[in-house]
């Protein structure tokens, strides 16, 4: 009788488990930033807007399938995941892109489970992409010129 009570209370904790916990996402590849950091629907102030957000991962599907051309195994390769997960990624920024046209809200693009191949930066002044701090030079808006200026996207 205990056996068989002891069977049963761990099914029902590895059941648990398989049902609540679910297993952590693999990183995406990404081959780099976005140039903007967003979209925002032309004559409404950024003020009165809602925004949605647009993953960096769901920006490198759009990028790669609508952009590229690529075919949906290529471009999983180029991410490192499965077709499967980036048809997910794909039709979830559809639905992001259509709802933010549809309902004029503002598009931020950020986030999500990614891994840029070297660190990436962007200026806080005149919001210019640097890829690593070996190929930081003045912006041509800024007027000065450091390493704190610099906003890291990235951790790696």
């Amino acid at each position: 009788m205990f056996k068989t009570m002891c069977i049963f209370v761990a099914l029902i904790v590895l059941l648990y488990f398989n049902f609540i916990m679910s297993r952590p996402q693999n990183n995406r590849k990404i081959s780099s930033p976005p140039l903007m950091q967003g979209f925002k629907p032309f004559g409404i102030p950024r003020s009165a807007l809602e925004t949605v957000m647009l993953t960096y991962d769901e920006y490198e599907a759009i990028r790669l399938l609508d952009y590229e051309g690529l075919m949906q195994e290529q471009a999983a390769e180029h991410m490192t995941v499965s077709r499967p997960t980036l048809t997910r990624i794909y039709e979830s920024a559809r639905k992001t892109i259509a709802r933010a046209f549809v309902e004029g809200k503002m598009i931020v693009i950020e986030g999500g489970n990614v891994e840029f191949g070297q660190p990436w930066f962007r200026c806080k002044r005149c919001f210019k992409l640097i890829d690593g701090l070996e190929n930081h030079v003045q912006c041509k808006g800024c007027k000065t010129y450091c390493n704190d200026e610099l906003t890291p996207i990235n951790k790696l």
